[in-house]
């Protein structure tokens, strides 16, 4: 009888890390590390970062295009980049498609929030 018990408890104990350690690593998929950069701006050191307010959609590009396709003068081509290495106000190796960022996320988590120049 005493056997049963030490059985569940430590099955209990068991049960109860690996829900834990679930917990933890879904939480760090679903939401990748982004930076607002300005897609004309690319140089060997990446993309430059610039102020958040500038990426206005949390789904895809904030454009800078009016409706005739022609650029705003004055603005940014600014849109959100994801996962991306950075490294004194530029961001590099990361992608533009939030999916394929949350795809290849892995175990851990990247970092979060957002910053803005």
């Amino acid at each position: 009888m005493a056997e049963t018990r030490r059985r569940l408890r430590s099955s209990t104990v068991v049960l109860g890390g690996m829900g834990v350690i679930a917990a933890a690593l879904t939480s760090c998929s679903s939401d990748p590390d982004r930076r607002c950069v300005d897609r004309d701006s690319y140089t060997y050191e990446g993309y430059k970062i610039v102020a958040d307010k500038n990426c206005t959609s949390t789904t895809g590009s904030g454009s800078s295009y009016g409706k005739s396709g022609k650029k705003k003068t004055g603005s940014s081509d600014a849109a959100w980049y994801y996962d991306a290495d950075i490294d004194d106000g530029h961001a590099d190796f990361g992608t533009f498609s939030r999916s394929e960022a949350v795809d290849r996320g892995g175990f851990g988590c990247s970092g979060s929030g957002s910053s803005g120049g």
